[in-house]
């Protein structure tokens, strides 16, 4: 966080990862996702004048492809800041190669860390429930890799796992996979202060306030209602190998000029 009243002068930022890092479930009027990446490059463009941003975040990308497809690319364009967030979705898949998911990632961090003046990890945030109970020994032994590699190569990591706040269901979309718009301005904010920003909600991890759970019915009509229209799909991609990436270009492939969109 920043100490002193000299802000940093980021000129450049570039993301990288899956539908995390594009922003959904962070919906505008027009139809496209917004996303905490891009809410960051709007408050990094309005201090910066000529300020260029590209985001090659691909929903469904798994720790390989995000390696294979954008990296290289990301090392290539020179930017002063990349974040990097990727092999959550390798966790979540049942058949998962821990070894081969933290060797990938070593990869991407040895190539990048090089290219640019500040790398950015994350620990992904885990929202409450049953899910994450079933995948938290391979969430977290992906987060002690990246705290090992962020120690080796100057990285800096932003711990959204233990912030309470990033837990609550509530700023959990329907899928129950993506955050919600606030819970994406929440990490917008929990990485601008870790790049050295004067905090803009020095209190982003607090928790909500409390309010009453829903009924029994209404958790049972969400239950059926999340089943048929994303559970299911899901593991229909999962069965017959298919992601909901497939064919997707990047969101931003080029790094140019952005003013940003609130």
């Amino acid at each position: 966080m920043q100490t002193d009243s000299i802000p940093p002068a980021h000129t450049s930022l570039v993301a990288l990862g899956d539908s995390f890092t594009e922003g959904m479930s962070d919906l505008l009027p027009d139809g496209s996702y917004r996303g905490w990446a891009d809410l960051l490059a709007t408050r990094m463009a309005a201090r910066t004048p000529g300020f260029r941003y590209a985001n090659l975040a691909v929903r469904g990308k798994l720790i390989g492809q995000i390696v294979d497809e954008q990296v290289d690319v990301a090392a290539a364009m020179g930017a002063d800041v990349i974040t990097l967030v990727g092999g959550l979705n390798d966790t979540l898949r049942p058949k998962c190669d821990m070894g081969r998911v933290r060797g990938l990632l070593t990869e991407a961090v040895e190539r990048l860390a090089p290219s640019c003046e500040q790398l950015v990890l994350m620990r992904s945030p885990g929202r409450q429930g049953p899910v994450l109970e079933r995948f938290r020994p391979r969430m977290e032994e992906l987060f002690t890799c990246i705290d090992e590699l962020a120690a080796k190569h100057g990285a800096l990591v932003v711990d959204l796992y233990g912030a309470p706040s990033l837990a609550d269901p509530r700023l959990w979309d329907v899928d129950r996979l993506h955050l919600t718009g606030e819970g994406h301005r929440r990490v917008a904010e929990a990485v601008w202060q870790a790049l050295g920003y004067q905090a803009e909600d020095a209190e982003w991890h607090v928790p909500m306030p409390a309010t009453l759970p829903p009924g029994w019915a209404r958790r049972r009509i969400a239950d059926a209602r999340f089943a048929r229209q994303h559970l299911l799909p899901w593991i229909g991609r999962r069965l017959t190998g298919r992601s909901s990436g497939d064919g997707r270009p990047a969101k931003r492939p080029d790094l140019l000029p952005y003013e940003g969109r609130a």
